[in-house]
């Protein structure tokens, strides 16, 4: 595989975090309040950075399962199918946590960090026992699989403290 060809498939899970970041920038940029800044980022990371970010995976993997397991650097196994309903089950919930309250994100990034933060255990275990530098297993998906519920659970709780100080409550900070 030539180089470019790889860093453009280990690099595209960092599309979806790349689009909540701009996204809800320019969502954001006339906002009144931090609070109301801090809702509109909240939401689009749920949606783009767990929820289409997730979807994306539940589509790959159903739909072309053999290009999946060669991306990863693993033999085809029913595993690809398992993966891709765990990955359902982080899609609605990134879905549900744009209407949720802080406490309910933080609930909702810590369970989709106990998958995705034992993907990545099992991605770095991957490459240093087995060698394995696959798209899939390296790069972009471990920046994504550690970031994604890491910063819904930073957003919610820095919400959660803004809100204690008293800031205006969020009016019309959508997505």
């Amino acid at each position: 595989m030539d180089t470019i060809s790889y860093l453009g498939q280990t690099s595209f899970p960092l599309i979806w975090l790349l689009a909540a970041v701009v996204g809800a920038a320019i969502r954001s940029r006339h906002s009144t309040s931090r609070l109301a800044r801090l809702e509109t980022f909240q939401r689009w990371w749920a949606v783009s950075a767990l929820g289409l970010g997730s979807l994306w995976l539940v589509i790959a993997f159903l739909a072309v399962p053999d290009a999946m397991a060669e991306t990863i650097g693993f033999a085809r196994t029913p595993f690809e199918f398992e993966i891709a309903f765990a990955n359902l089950g982080l899609a609605v919930l990134g879905f549900r946590a744009v209407s949720a309250s802080a406490r309910e994100r933080i609930t909702i990034g810590l369970g989709a960090g106990m998958f995705l933060w034992g993907a990545v255990v099992g991605h770095v275990y991957q490459w240093f026992a087995n060698g394995d530098h696959a798209p899939g297993n390296t790069g972009g998906i471990l920046v994504y699989d550690m970031l994604a519920p890491a910063v819904m659970i930073i957003l919610a709780r820095r919400a959660q403290k803004l809100a204690r100080t008293g800031q205006p409550a969020v009016a019309a900070a959508l997505v």
